[in-house]
């Protein structure tokens, strides 16, 4: 370090060295704790990494800018102002207000006055979430700035490159940080990175300002910094700061190095130590005494041991809370029916749901509307989002990248941004699975992991199913792999009628919706078809309805199994046999009072899904019919589904895997005379 005053006051200096002690105290503190078994069990260690996410802090405004630092930058959680008992309370497991209350390992902050979304131990998530954000501060205008940090070993993640890929090409003001100590737990950086370093191959994206630097250096640290959030706040562009800093400690209290680390290695990275480098430093520039500096210690010292005292007084969560606050409180909509005002002329499926975007879209400006192809002339692949660029702008309606992660993470992001609600679209449910990270460990369990401080309002519609000869990359059902993560909607509407209502239910539901359109009813007449809905139409989630009523045999289905069973009804009714027919309309919530009202009065059910039978939706129905209703049943439960393999393409080898009118018939006819 020269010994020159650069771009730096001593207040600045102080306060991070300050709160560098106040890290490494308490990094000391929670591994005795965890040690004595006292709550917390499992500790990262924050050592090398103090200075980096101090002043990361310290050049930011608390409450006006964001942060989504990962789990080792406690410091930076520190520095823009968490509570030290919380901190210590969250990592005893305690019932603190913030930071999960409990609900997730230590160093997953969280803190809305603090604007510190809900962050998780998924590595690389983050970055997309933070682009996501950002674009919403874009969409309103603003000059924040959004931080976020990872470790060297996150910028092998694709969301770290996707994130980098879109920041860039909206100019959003994100400042990337690496903290890289070298290692990814036990991988170096050798055979992690190719070139050894992420800012060679970050300087090829147009736009991105790239720092290298020291990342225990006070000066170069900080000038870096200014720079990054200099840009951001003129609203010019995101910036990545790579900043090199020790591995002084094990990966956690769980890991140990001497397994893969040489003991020489191990030292020469304790030699880096920022703490001493900075207390030389400030004494070199005259800004401290030595005695100044040893009281400063003394005093944070006594403050994390003062926090810690308070943070075991904290008490444990209740235990009937354990499964509280996977969904934010909805408000109430009245379940209706009948004596809807319509608009007269029957329309089809595609059209009416491009009417609800359009009228939600009028209605609330916040609403926000993306995905792969979904701007301007095209709208979509099946024309859904047909005219919304038009009539609402750019930057109400725009394309993404092709990139599902980025997708899902981005609407997570921005639906924390003031009232957005990102309505997004994945072009197949077949292309869900590079996004199923962000939706499945990030997006479903937020409020849960934020302990209710925290929701992401966000509606994710994909075009599901078979039927129209898509082969086994445009047919799959997928509703049974969505209905097993706790924390989603499920909606899947039969007809043009419940299509319309139920979408715009969703998108104003303040949970995360996934609404799966069947491809093969966009455009169906005979049973979808119906008179428009007006426009304050809605239906709740969670209430499935009675198609056709029955005294022979129930039959419950969703989508497409709804319109070929009504027409198989209609054909059995002819012969007496009369079946009451249910269309679920959500898979989650699941209405299964509809269904066990329904069996108690049959005594026999049939279930029918397009997805193959193994661990099929249907058999969860089943299941909690024979739990709760077996005594009334007078045969077995039948289920009608999809064979154990892929959808093919050719249509008499697709007819043979999906269920056809035939085999509902045969199924209803055989159980209503057994």
């Amino acid at each position: 370090m020269t010994a020159t005053l650069i771009d730096t006051d001593k207040t600045l200096a102080l306060k991070t060295l300050e709160t560098m002690y106040l890290t490494r105290f308490m990094d000391d503190k929670c591994f005795k704790l965890s040690r004595q078994n006292k709550g917390g069990t499992f500790q990262l260690s924050v050592a090398g990494h103090e200075l980096i996410g101090t002043l990361s802090a310290l050049h930011l405004i608390p409450g006006k800018d964001w942060g989504l630092p990962y789990y080792r930058d406690r410091a930076f959680a520190i520095g823009i102002g968490s509570s030290l008992t919380d901190l210590l309370g969250a990592f005893l497991a305690r019932e603190v207000p913030h930071h999960s209350g409990g609900r997730m390992m230590p160093e997953h902050f969280v803190h809305q006055e603090l604007r510190l979304p809900c962050q998780s131990s998924c590595v690389g998530t983050q970055f997309l979430q933070a682009v996501g954000v950002a674009k919403g501060v874009q969409f309103h205008d603003r000059d924040e700035v959004v931080y976020v940090s990872g470790g060297d070993g996150s910028t092998s993640q694709g969301d770290f490159h996707e994130a980098l890929n879109f920041s860039c090409l909206h100019r959003l003001g994100v400042i990337f940080v690496i903290q890289d100590n070298g290692w990814a737990i036990s991988v170096p950086s050798k055979d992690q990175t190719a070139g050894g370093t992420i800012a060679k191959m970050a300087r090829g994206y147009e736009g991105l300002d790239v720092f290298e630097i020291d990342g225990c250096d006070f000066e170069q640290t900080s000038q870096a910094l200014r720079a990054a959030v200099d840009k951001a706040r003129r609203k010019e562009g995101p910036s990545l700061i790579v900043a090199k800093v020790p591995r002084m400690g094990a990966h956690s209290n769980s890991d140990d190095p001497l397994k893969y680390q040489d003991p020489e290695c191990s030292a020469a990275e304790k030699a880096k130590d920022p703490i001493p480098r900075l207390e030389k430093w400030i004494v070199e520039m005259g800004l401290a005494t030595q005695s100044e500096i040893e009281e400063m210690k003394k005093i944070a010292f006594a403050q994390i041991e003062m926090a810690a005292t308070e943070a075991e007084q904290i008490p444990f969560p209740e235990k009937s809370t354990a499964a509280d606050k996977v969904f934010a409180p909805t408000p109430e909509i009245e379940l209706k029916e009948e004596g809807f005002a319509t608009l007269g002329e029957s329309i089809v499926m595609v059209d009416a749901l491009n009417h609800a975007l359009d009228e939600e879209m009028k209605k609330d400006p916040k609403i926000v509307v993306f995905g792969e192809d979904v701007a301007h002339g095209k709208g979509g692949v099946f024309g859904v989002t047909r005219g919304l660029t038009a009539k609402h702008g750019v930057e109400r309606c725009f394309n993404s990248p092709l990139a599902e992660s980025s997708i899902i993470g981005i609407s997570l992001g921005m639906s924390l941004v003031d009232g957005i609600k990102p309505v997004v679209e994945i072009q197949f449910a077949d292309y869900l699975w590079p996004g199923i990270n962000q939706l499945f460990n990030e997006i479903a369990s937020f409020y849960y992991r934020a302990n209710g401080e925290m929701n992401c309002p966000v509606v994710i519609r994909m075009p599901y199913g078979g039927y129209i000869q898509g082969g086994p990359y445009h047919s799959q059902s997928i509703e049974a792999f969505l209905a097993h993560c706790p924390g989603l909607k499920i909606v899947i509407p039969s007809n043009t009628a419940d299509a319309k209502r139920l979408l715009k239910s969703a998108i104003r539901d303040p949970n995360p919706v996934v609404f799966l359109e069947h491809k093969g009813l966009y455009r169906q007449r005979v049973f979808c078809a119906r008179p428009e809905p007006a426009e304050e139409e809605l239906l709740p989630l969670g209430k499935a309805k009675i198609v056709r009523e029955g005294s022979d045999v129930t039959f419950v289905g969703w989508g497409m199994m709804v319109v070929m069973a009504s027409e198989v009804a209609e054909t059995l009714s002819q012969e007496g046999i009369h079946v009451e027919l249910i269309d679920l309309r959500t898979i989650a919530p699941l209405d299964i009072e509809t269904v066990l009202t329904s069996v108690k009065k049959t005594g026999k059910l049939v279930v029918a899904h397009e997805a193959a039978k193994n661990s099929g939706f249907g058999a969860e129905i089943a299941a909690r019919v024979t739990e709760h209703a077996f005594q009334y049943l007078d045969a077995p439960i039948v289920r009608v589904a999809g064979k154990d393999c892929a959808v093919p393409y050719c249509k008499a080898l697709e007819d043979e895997v999906l269920p056809q009118k035939h085999d509902l018939e045969k199924a209803l006819r055989n159980l209503a005379l057994y």
